[in-house]
């Protein structure tokens, strides 16, 4: 008989992947949301499987010293499922984070490493700082957050992880009649905006103006975007450049984030007057311009990046480094066609899904003296590592970065050295 629904109490002794604690009832794993490890907890069981239950706290019995209440009123069991760690101190969020990233790696790659998850700055409260939101659209027009693992909508007055200027536009305050989705971008350092619409059908519905002035976009079925009003993107300033970055493309969504990052890629990797870099899955070109700056004009930087917008917002951008140079391919494919190619230093920068055996392999075949992998998925970033030792590369240093409050996602940056 299914256990789904059924109330059990357990006492949770550990944190998992995902914005999960984890905890044992009847010799069987229960993964648990809305809960701390070391607390003693009523829960709901929400899904079986043949191995294991998943679950929501809906009482706390023991409390751990680590609880705080939730700022926004809906996160909580059966509420919005953007945010996992609401209840949990910043500095106790930090913590699991490291221990995630920590037990990935060992886990995954046989890495054994302490790990210490860095504040970004400017939002020392962990609020206010996310940049792009996505709305789901119900049949009436309505637009909410999504609960976790599930389509039904919770329908929101406020997002408090929101930016303010994400909040100006007022996505949820307004009708979208023939709308499936409604995405709210702002600019983390200037003031533009956008909205890009995702229409139900064929047809372009009638749509409301954003509380805000902001371009307006439609979204089509494969990820292409087309400006309704407006211009078709936003600009973003970091690491002594402004930058076009289509709406629809990708940035990170930290204001503080791309400043940072770019630091630590610079940092770590050193590179050099005359030296030869590569930037993959290079989206605007963000750590491309950095590595021409400071190869100069006897150098070179080559970046490959699939989505054809991102390609002509990186040419657009780097268009005063001739020493820079951005192609849209397959990475893995474009790498295999630069067999004979003398790479001294390279980063990458995948989706989540990571880059895989295909693409280590022919990075590691050019023998860059070393590559900073960044990452937003440490099971995806521990597998790949794997990879590189197989290949003959040494993980040298690894940082982790508060890139996302309040939710399980972590940003790492991984710095690999050739044996």
């Amino acid at each position: 008989m299914s256990r789904v629904g059924t109330q059990i109490e357990l006492r949770v002794d550990g944190v998992a992947h995902g914005g999960w604690c984890v905890g044992r009832h009847e010799d069987q794993v229960v993964f648990v949301r809305h809960t701390l490890p070391g607390e003693r907890v009523r829960v709901v069981v929400t899904e079986e499987t043949k191995r294991f239950l998943r679950a929501d706290a809906v009482e706390v019995l023991e409390a751990s010293p680590d609880r705080v209440s939730a700022p926004c009123r809906f996160a909580g069991p059966g509420k919005c499922g953007g945010c996992d760690w609401q209840h949990a101190s910043l500095e106790a969020q930090r913590r699991i984070k490291a221990q995630v990233v920590a037990e990935q790696l060992r886990r995954i790659a046989g890495i054994e490493r302490d790990v210490e998850v860095e504040e970004l700055p400017g939002h020392p409260d962990g609020l206010g700082w996310r940049t792009r939101v996505r709305f789901a659209v119900d049949a009436d027009g309505a637009a909410g957050l999504r609960r976790h693992r599930s389509h039904d909508l919770q329908l929101i007055d406020e997002c408090l992880i929101a930016h303010p200027e994400v909040d100006r536009l007022g996505v949820h305050e307004l009708r979208w009649p023939g709308v499936s989705e409604v995405e709210a971008v702002a600019s983390g350092s200037t003031a533009d905006s956008a909205v890009i619409v995702t229409p139900r059908g064929a047809r372009q519905p009638a749509l409301p103006r954003p509380k805000a002035s902001s371009a307006m976009l439609r979204r089509f079925k494969g990820g292409r975007t087309q400006p309704i009003r407006g211009r078709r993107g936003i600009r973003e300033q970091a690491a002594g450049r402004e930058w076009r970055v289509s709406a629809g493309g990708f940035w990170q969504v930290h204001p503080a984030a791309a400043e940072t990052l770019t630091a630590a890629v610079l940092t770590a990797l050193a590179p050099k007057p005359g030296e030869t870099a590569l930037d993959l899955y290079c989206g605007a070109g963000l750590f491309a311009g950095a590595l021409a700056e400071a190869v100069g004009p006897d150098g070179r930087v080559l970046g490959v990046e699939g989505q054809a917008e991102a390609v002509r917002d990186a040419q657009h951008n780097l268009r005063d480094l001739p020493q820079a140079r951005v192609d849209r391919g397959d990475v893995a494919s474009r790498l295999r066609e630069w067999a004979d190619l003398r790479a001294d230093v390279a980063v990458l920068d995948p989706p989540r899904a990571g880059a895989g055996s295909a693409v280590v392999e022919a990075l590691a075949a050019l023998r860059p003296r070393a590559v900073a992998y960044v990452s937003c998925d440490p099971a995806t970033l521990a597998r790949d590592l794997a990879a590189f030792a197989a290949a003959g590369y040494t993980l040298e240093d690894l940082r982790a970065f508060d890139a996302f409050p309040m939710t399980h996602h972590v940003e790492c940056l991984a710095v690999l050295v050739r044996d």
